[in-house]
């Protein structure tokens, strides 16, 4: 029996340096975001903005994301993974200089841009380790979304300072704020220079891999729908409380110091899940209990918050660690439950674009309610519904069963290991079929011929 035709896991040029761009890539994904916050009220006194305009720059790069999440995979497809993952770096650093403009229109615009170098790279880094390394597609999963929470509370630790660094250097040409957003171009301009040594040994894709199937058909199965909304959900929360957290902690009695710590902590919790879910995620298939349990902390986080806010530490981490861990076990179902990187990458567009439109709308939802209610009961009692839809369809979501479209274009699940391609498979089994059929003829041609 031939086994030549069997799939192998492919073999990566340089993998060491691969995966350091990775990491390097994943840094991007947050920090020019999260450096924003602890210095917003600055921008706002100086550019003059309404709490409107100022909730906008935090909306406008989640409405990038869901916008041009599913055009990201197309990209790829024309262009191939590694120079669309150029483009998403260089996006992310044009837009960082820009919006370190001193101009509100140039604040606006980069943040744009921002958002759309991050939407690419949000989309394209699943199918990119799918593709080159899917026996470790948790491992590594779970590895660069620390590197995000690392990335994301460096630029939030150093915005403060950064700031009055530029104060006392004396620095008049553009705002000091825009200096402590420009630091942040560090991470994007580190990036493309050890990812470079990737666009002369990648391989284009052929003209029929750029005109490979969209697995539209994705929008029609109820499984992805699964993964989805299990991400959206766990976005919804997240950004709930990098918004809204420090208002909730002021009101119960913090200063605003104690609640700048706070949600420092918070980002900071969001990066542990990936230190303790490395090694549970390498060794269990099913991953359904896992992801329950993360919808539970997150319960048990925010009705702590509620019942006993003096114990806002112990809460903060546990909703904290509930949402990163959400998010490493969400980007790693992507790998997980599909067979190829080109269908990774569509159902990644298609989950990130679903799941930051729902995100988008979490801390406008959560606003509303405080400003109608005039307090954080109502808002807080919405989240723990949420986390209640989050635990049930975390019980299938989390199942290791791989998407697959079936002749008839229905969609159909098939259990199968992470790194097997069920056409793959097929392929091979129907060219040893055609061996023994063959063999088969050939031995009738002998028959009789002698008798």
């Amino acid at each position: 029996m031939s086994h030549k035709n069997k799939k192998t896991v492919p073999k990566v040029a340089r993998p060491a340096l691969v995966i350091l761009g990775i990491l390097l890539i994943a840094s991007n994904l947050r920090a020019p975001l999260t450096g924003l916050g602890p210095i917003l009220e600055f921008i706002s006194q100086d550019l003059g903005l309404s709490a409107t305009q100022a909730g906008m720059l935090t909306t406008l790069p989640l409405l990038a994301f869901a916008l041009f999440s599913p055009v990201s995979s197309g990209l790829a497809r024309k262009i191939g993974l590694e120079p669309s993952l150029m483009i998403a770096l260089v996006l992310v650093g044009g837009g960082v200089l820009i919006r370190s403009g001193g101009s509100t229109l140039m604040l606006f615009l980069g943040t744009c841009i921002i958002g759309l170098g991050i939407a690419i790279g949000n989309v394209l880094l699943p199918s990119l380790l799918k593709r080159d390394f899917p026996t470790k597609v948790t491992t590594l999963t779970a590895v660069y979304v620390l590197i995000m929470g690392i990335g994301s509370t460096l630029s939030s630790s150093t915005a403060i300072p950064m700031m009055k660094l530029a104060g006392s250097m004396g620095i008049t040409a553009i705002p000091h704020w825009a200096f402590a957003l420009a630091t942040v171009l560090l991470f994007p301009i580190i990036s493309i220079i050890v990812w470079l040594p990737q666009l002369s040994g990648h391989t284009r894709p052929s003209a029929d891999t750029a005109e490979i199937d969209s697995h539209s058909y994705l929008w029609r199965s109820a499984a992805a729908w699964q993964v989805t909304i299990f991400l959206g959900l766990n976005s919804f929360i997240m950004y709930i409380f990098i918004s809204w957290l420090p208002s909730i902690l002021i009101d119960n009695g913090y200063t605003e110091n104690q609640a700048g710590y706070l949600h420092g902590v918070l980002q900071l919790s969001t990066a542990i899940p990936a230190l303790v879910l490395i090694p549970l995620m390498a060794k269990m298939k099913d991953k359904r209990g896992m992801s329950f349990a993360m919808a539970v902390l997150g319960f048990i986080g925010i009705l702590g918050l509620l019942m006993m806010p003096e114990h806002a530490l112990i809460w903060v981490i546990c909703f904290g660690f509930s949402c990163g861990g959400g998010f490493i076990l969400g980007l790693s179902f992507v790998g997980i439950r599909t067979h190829d990187a080109h269908q990774a990458a569509a159902l990644s567009g298609m989950a990130q674009c679903m799941g930051y439109l729902l995100a988008a709308t979490g801390p406008i939802i959560f606003g509303s309610l405080h400003e109608s209610t005039h307090s954080w009961e109502v808002p807080l009692y919405m989240t723990l519904s949420v986390c209640v839809v989050w635990g049930f369809l975390a019980l299938f979501a989390g199942r290791s069963h791989v998407i697959v479209r079936s002749e008839s274009g229905k969609d159909i699940i098939i259990d199968t290991p992470v790194h097997e391609s069920i056409h793959e498979e097929l392929k091979r089994l129907k060219n040893e079929l055609a061996l023994v059929t063959e063999e088969r003829n050939e031995l009738k041609k002998a028959f009789n011929a002698k008798f």
